[in-house]
């Protein structure tokens, strides 16, 4: 599941006195790429022939007439809506066709040319894995990159991803994970300052710790891993176990060390910064963790005290994701100071008939949403004992059309290395922007057909025993 928006357009330069608008997308709550009607309208052809008309959402209609302020508006909706549709099709979203258009999307969008670069990858010990890249490279090719480059076995690959983190004197924040459809290079370069790459494991059943315990590397990279989230107090732990995991430590027992942290609260969760909810009582301040298929809640009352309830995953009916003008106080640690407040909301199944939507105020809202997202994947996906679906396969040939109206072919095997292809920072825009905000808060985000709801199939199978 992604999360995409249009919150903005651009009027662009084109250079040569005349100007267009571009239409700036975010994916999972970030600064993508911006991109022209018609590259978009070509885009859509492309998907028709591919996955016939009936499989593919409608698009905006053509204009004649130049557009007008309100039209503007109108139809930057309409696309955000059109692209949001295609986010939720799996078998459109992962197609070579999408993820290529994307990539070379934001290739163009940040003007860069195709050249190796050195590039930081840090471990959750700050160790640094420093490699070379191409700035065109996407996520999966630097990670292998980066797996190479400390030994790691390919094999162990698919419980690594690559995450942005912000560091903020002594606490970090887990921005979100790299994708596929993005180069790790120009996504960092995006970001402000204080944001680096860093590599994580990326699962939640704590059962695959086994099978990284299997390969020295694997080991040293959870190991380090769990060190840090014992000392950034996300993982809790008494005095008495701080000192038995310090004399694990010292004997260097790393399989034990782990062992016995996996029997510790919080152990396999992601934290989020502080935040606000409107359960039990409105503006109530708390620190949410996801993990062990929950979403946990620790309540923070005026006297510093703790009171905690958690949320199963199987028994959120749906959730969705909204930005509305910021009603909520900001929480201390607030990353940024903004008018608009991204609000998390799930419907959840409180007792036998009893239904209440809960909502939970974060600047990691989306982070936060996808979190629950992967879970219930990777829960489903147990309980049917499925294996995840491979690439999708493509027939192309297909193109990615450039604001000048000029294109290449897209190929994720070759977008990097052919000098052909490279063109696009040749007789490139030289993009000089003049933002024209086109409404002051962010669109309620539509995950589904407008509805802007996630359905939880996981909810599907929740019985009288689970209540």
């Amino acid at each position: 599941m992604m999360h995409f928006s249009i919150p903005d357009v651009q009027e662009i330069n084109d250079g040569n006195g005349s100007t267009f608008i571009g239409y700036n997308i975010h994916i999972n709550g970030v600064f993508h790429c911006t991109v022209r009607y018609k590259q978009l309208h070509n885009l859509h052809e492309q998907l028709k022939r591919e996955f016939g008309n009936d499989n593919v959402p409608s698009f905006p209609p053509k204009k004649i007439l130049p557009l007008t302020c309100g039209q503007i508006d109108e139809r930057r909706s309409l696309l955000e809506k059109y692209i949001q549709m295609l986010g939720q099709d799996t078998k459109i979203f992962s197609s070579d066709l999408v993820i290529g258009f994307l990539l070379s999307a934001q290739q163009e969008s940040l003007c860069e040319k195709n050249q190796e670069v050195n590039l930081d990858v840090y471990t959750m010990n700050n160790y640094k894995i420093s490699i070379r890249v191409l700035t065109f490279d996407r996520t999966e090719q630097v990670l292998m990159k980066v797996c190479k480059n400390i030994n790691l076995s390919l094999e162990y690959m698919k419980y690594f991803s690559l995450y942005l983190i912000k560091e903020d004197n002594s606490d970090i924040f887990i921005l979100r994970k790299l994708l596929n459809l993005e180069s790790p290079y120009m996504s960092h370069k995006i970001m402000k300052d204080h944001n680096k790459i860093y590599l994580r494991k990326s699962y939640w059943d704590m059962n695959f710790d086994k099978d990284l315990m299997n390969d020295p590397i694997a080991l040293n990279l959870l190991y380090v891993q769990t060190l840090a989230e014992l000392e950034k107090g996300w993982i809790l732990c008494t005095k008495d176990t701080r000192l038995h995991l310090t004399k694990l430590q010292a004997k260097l027992a790393k399989r034990d060390y782990i062992r016995f942290a996996a029997t510790l609260k919080y152990y396999g969760y992601t934290q989020f910064s502080p935040c606000y909810c409107d359960y039990p009582n409105p503006k109530t301040k708390v620190l949410i963790a996801i993990g062990d298929n929950e979403l946990n809640m620790r309540i923070i009352d005026s006297g510093q005290h703790v009171k905690e309830g958690c949320f199963k995953v199987t028994r959120m009916r749906c959730w969705r994701i909204t930005a509305t003008l910021n009603k909520w106080e900001n929480p201390e640690h607030s990353q940024t100071s903004s008018a608009t407040c991204l609000e998390l909301s799930f419907e959840y199944l409180m007792s036998k008939d009893k239904l209440q939507w809960i909502t939970v105020a974060s600047e990691q809202a989306i982070l936060m949403s996808l979190s629950l997202q992967s879970l219930v994947d990777e829960l489903l996906l147990k309980k049917n004992g499925c294996e995840p679906k491979g690439p999708i396969t493509n027939k192309g040939p297909w193109s990615y059309m450039k604001r000048d109206g000029s294109s290449h072919l897209i190929s994720l095997d070759n977008l990097d290395t052919n000098t052909n292809k490279a063109t696009i920072g040749r007789n490139r825009i030289q993009d000089t922007f003049s933002i024209k905000k086109l409404q002051e808060k962010f669109s309620v985000v539509s995950f589904k057909s407008g509805r802007g709801i996630v359905e939880n199939h996981a909810f599907e199978g929740i019985g009288d025993e689970n209540l």
